[in-house]
């Protein structure tokens, strides 16, 4: 919905501005879904990664809370670009440090007349759903496209979303819910001033 994986990743915390934000991210495998969901990690590798949370559930709950991490420094320097704000510099520092420790993992590979970049796919670390998340992110704060990041205009939801639309006025994260339920609202108010 986001857009770049790294805007994804950045949403898997919902209604981070209110006083209850729900954690989409309980446990290592909700991780390991997320990578096989936006097809950062292939099947296999996620079956890999699974099984191996389960026989070391300790190094496995680590790796969840490095990426919770990852995702807070990524949000903060984000949410200040799309508000114009300074960038802080502790979570652009520890954004760097996941984007070069990200870079440790990959190398270039021929791929169909050219080269691509192509992560470790031999290994089952658990921190490996971070490398392609973290680089998304270098991508994207290094890109002209970065203007174009933006919150939504719910209150409550404050999700980040790449605006790809024709003018670039998109406001909502999704037209069908926060889009859905903000036009209902002013429905609903509209109606009962009228009935007033």
């Amino acid at each position: 919905m986001g857009g770049p994986v790294c805007l994804d990743f950045v949403n898997t915390l919902d209604d981070r501005v209110t006083d209850q934000p729900k954690e989409l991210l309980n446990s290592y495998i909700d991780l390991a879904r997320f990578a096989e969901d936006t097809g950062i990690l292939d099947d296999l590798r996620v079956d890999r990664l699974i099984i191996r949370s389960q026989q070391n559930q300790e190094a496995a709950e680590r790796a969840r809370r490095v990426a919770i991490d990852m995702r807070e420094a990524m949000y903060a320097v984000l949410w200040a670009i799309v508000k114009r704000k300074p960038v802080q510099g502790s979570p652009l520092h520890v954004l760097n440090q996941f984007i070069q420790a990200a870079a440790q993992h990959v190398s270039l590979v021929p791929a169909r007349g050219h080269m691509e970049w192509q992560f470790d796919s031999g290994r089952t670390d658990f921190e490996m759903p971070l490398w392609p998340i973290a680089r998304s992110a270098a991508e994207l704060l290094s890109s002209d496209q970065l203007a174009l990041v933006r919150a939504c205009a719910s209150r409550t939801c404050a999700w980040l979303f790449l605006d790809q639309s024709k003018n670039h006025r998109r406001i909502w994260c999704d037209m069908t819910k926060c889009g859905n339920r903000a036009k209902a609202k002013r429905f609903y108010t509209r109606s009962r001033q009228a009935s007033d």
